[in-house]
């Protein structure tokens, strides 16, 4: 709580500084107080954040992605305010911003926060494509917003800094959802390739697979990071691979490194398979530039 609101439940100075001085009150920033005990868990590491940084302020950025659940929660904490207004106390980040709403303004476990779309957009700022496609793609998930409906609040709104960026991303992802930039490295090239959009992170034969095409009957699996070069999961992989061969399935796998450094090859490949595939369902392929 802020000092300005026990003030106004009806509590006198002389009581506040007498529950301080009892440890029933803690001082966290100047004119906030933990209520009863002096360590708080995230949320109230961010409620209390955004009381220390007046009315108008609004968790943002990174903090605001771990409060809507988009992100796993960074150690420090973030508050967007209106230009003009008082600078944060240490340890916290203040961001000033002119046109800083209401339209802005949500209220997540009954604290304030950047609505999802600015969140979105203040990532863009700050945190690597591998992260922004994460958060893209949890807020999917999570149904806070789908990628055509953040398409139009981006064209709808002021340009500012992390528009370009995440419109950027959102046209390489096209209407696909995956998880890494390994796989949207993939799935451009499977594009290029002439293959229609393929289901992504679904279940098939018991297994999550990356990208699946139905009317192929084609599973692909990309291989990214050191998990995929131990004995025991490259032996798990082959067992995955064989029951979608034995359900009639052709499965495919690509590592890291051809998909990033060999993907006319990968391409190439993709179209060959594709094309041996393709007089089983009459599809024609739908070809774009690399």
């Amino acid at each position: 709580m802020t000092r300005t609101q026990l003030l106004g439940i009806g509590m006198s100075r002389n009581a506040i500084e007498h529950r301080i001085a009892s440890g029933r009150l803690h001082k966290l920033w100047r004119g906030v107080y933990a209520v009863g005990r002096a360590k708080l868990d995230q949320r109230g590491e961010w409620i209390a954040a955004v009381l220390s940084c007046g009315p108008d302020a609004l968790l943002s950025h990174r903090s605001a992605a771990g409060l809507w659940g988009v992100l796993r929660p960074f150690q420090h904490l973030e508050v967007v305010v209106p230009r003009g207004k008082r600078r944060g106390p240490p340890g916290i980040t203040v961001h000033q911003r002119n046109g800083l709403s209401l339209a802005h303004r949500k209220v997540v476990d009954g604290i304030p926060v950047t609505d999802i779309v600015t969140t979105l957009v203040d990532l863009a700022t700050c945190v690597s494509d591998a992260l922004l496609l994460r958060a893209l793609n949890q807020a999917d998930r999570l149904e806070l917003i789908d990628a055509s409906a953040l398409r139009t609040a981006l064209e709808q709104g002021p340009s500012r800094p992390g528009f370009g960026r995440l419109k950027s991303l959102l046209d390489r992802q096209g209407s696909t959802l995956v998880d890494t930039l390994l796989e949207l490295r993939f799935l451009e090239i499977a594009r290029a390739a002439g293959l229609p959009q393929p289901e992504t992170q679904i279940r098939v034969n018991g297994y999550r697979v990356d990208f699946y095409w139905p009317a192929l009957r084609l599973v692909v699996e990309t291989d990214g990071g050191l998990d995929h070069r131990t004995p025991s999961q490259q032996t798990k992989d082959r067992r995955r691979d064989q029951k979608h061969a034995a359900a009639g399935m052709t499965p495919l796998r690509f590592t890291e490194a051809q998909v990033r450094h060999e993907p006319e090859r990968v391409r190439e490949t993709l179209e060959a398979v594709a094309e041996r595939l393709r007089p089983q369902t009459g599809l024609r392929p739908e070809r774009s530039r690399l």
